[in-house]
C-alpha cells in the first residue's frame, strides 16, 4: 500500500481517530521485546532497519556494508525475512531459480551482490548461515525483532519524511514509539537532505547517539539516459523520488508511472507500460527492485538504474563498523577472552 498523506502530515481527524489503536500497536510491541531474549549467535550480528513503515534505503546501506566487509577479508551473509514473497524459510536464495512471488524484491537484490537467506522467523536461519561459512550476518530490516541479539544496529532514517507524525502504526507511520527505537540503537543514519530535522530530534532523544548522513547516488545505467527521452515506472517506498533522481540526472521524462512498493506487476500492465513507452518513442526505465517484479520475457525490455548509498562521513561510519567488529578478532570470541 502507500503511506496515507497523514502519516506525514498529521493533518486531519485520522491521526486523531486512529491513536488508540497506534498505542495498542506500539504496547504490543514493547511487550513483546521485554519478554524475548535475543540468541546470541556465534558470528556478530549487524542489523541495519529502521522505524517507520516504508522504504527509506535500507537495502543499499546493507549492500554497502557488505562491500566493506569483504574487502576487510570477512565473509558476510544476507538475512531478510522476504517480504513481498510466500516462502517461510529458512531458504537460502538463488537468483536463478527463485522469484520475487516466493522470496520478495529485496532477497533477489541481496542475493545478486552476496550469500542471503530468506527467514520468517530470523532466528531459525542463523545456523544456516554459519554452516554455509559466513563470518558475519548483515540483518536486512529487523531492529524490531527481538529473537535475534545484534552486536550493531543501524537506523535508517529518509531525510524528508523523518519519523511522520511521530504516531504508531495505523495512526502514523511508526512501527514503535521514537524514544524506544533509538534507546536500542547504535547509530543513525538520515539518507538525503534532513529536512524533517531528524538530527535535532535524535539529539534531543539520544545525545550520544552518532548521527551519518548519506545519499543514494546513482551507480549505473545513468551514462546513457542523460538526454534521452524516457518513460518510467516505480514500485517502491516513495516512487517520486524515483522520478527526481532521473531529473537530477539530465533524463528527458516522457511520462512516470508510481505503483505501491512491493508491487507485483501482471504480465498485462507490463505489456501497457512497454506500449506507453513505445508509444513515446522512449525508453522504458525503472529501479532494480522493480525489475525483479516484472514477468520474465519484459525484463529484458527495460533499463535499470541502480543506485548506491554513499556516505558524508566514510571513515568515520568505517570505524564505527570496525568498532564493533574489534572484540570479534579474537579466536575466543567477543564474551570469552581472558
Amino acid at each position: 500500500m502507500r503511506a496515507p498523506e497523514f502519516w506525514t502530515t498529521g493533518a486531519g481527524p485520522w491521526p486523531y481517530l486512529l491513536a488508540p489503536a497506534g498505542w495498542i500497536y506500539g504496547a504490543t510491541g514493547a511487550v513483546e521485546r521485554s519478554l524475548t531474549r535475543g540468541h546470541k549467535a556465534a558470528v556478530p550480528i549487524i542489523c541495519v532497519g529502521n522505524l517507520t513503515a516504508g522504504g527509506t534505503g535500507k537495502t543499499p546501506v546493507a549492500l554497502t556494508l557488505a562491500r566493506w566487509l569483504g574487502e576487510s577479508g570477512l565473509v558476510p551473509g544476507f538475512l531478510t525475512r522476504g517480504y513481498g514473497g510466500w516462502a517461510r524459510g529458512p531458504l537460502r536464495v538463488d537468483p536463478k531459480v527463485h522469484g520475487a512471488g516466493l522470496v520478495g524484491d529485496e532477497a533477489l537484490l541481496l542475493a545478486a551482490c552476496g550469500p542471503t537467506w530468506i527467514a520468517n522467523q530470523r532466528a531459525a536461519a542463523v545456523s544456516r548461515l554459519i554452516d554455509a561459512g559466513i563470518g558475519v550476518i548483515i540483518l536486512d530490516d529487523g531492529h524490531q525483532d527481538p529473537a535475534l541479539a545484534k552486536d550493531l544496529s543501524i537506523i535508517v532514517v529518509d531525510g524528508e519524511t523523518g519519523f511522520g507524525n511521530g504516531r504508531c502504526i495505523p495512526a502514523g507511520p511508526l512501527r514503535e514509539p521514537v524514544g524506544a527505537g533509538l534507546a536500542r540503537a547504535h547509530a543513525v543514519i538520515v539518507m538525503g537532505e534532513d529536512r524533517a530535522g531528524v538530527g535535532r530530534g535524535v539529539a534531543a532523544l539520544a545525545a550520544d547517539l552518532p548521527v551519518f548522513g548519506a545519499r543514494l547516488v546513482p551507480s549505473r545505467g545513468t551514462a546513457a539516459l542523460r538526454g534521452r527521452r524516457v518513460y518510467a515506472f516505480a514500485g517502491i517506498g516513495r516512487p517520486e523520488k524515483f522520478r527526481a533522481t532521473l531529473l537530477e540526472i539530465g533524463a528527458d521524462l516522457q511520462g512516470f508511472r508510481g505503483f505501491p512498493d512491493h508491487h507485483a506487476y501482471s504480465a498485462d500492465e507490463a505489456a501497457t507500460l512497454l506500449g506507453e513507452a513505445a508509444a513515446a518513442d522512449a525508453l522504458a526505465v525503472t529501479t532494480a527492485k522493480d525489475r525483479v517484479r516484472l514477468p520474465a520475457a519484459a525484463r529484458a525490455e527495460v533499463t535499470v538504474v541502480e543506485v548506491a548509498a554513499v556516505f558524508d562521513d566514510e571513515a568515520g561510519f568505517r570505524a564505527l563498523i570496525s568498532g564493533a567488529m574489534a572484540p570479534w578478532a579474537a579466536p575466543e570470541g567477543p564474551d570469552q577472552g581472558a
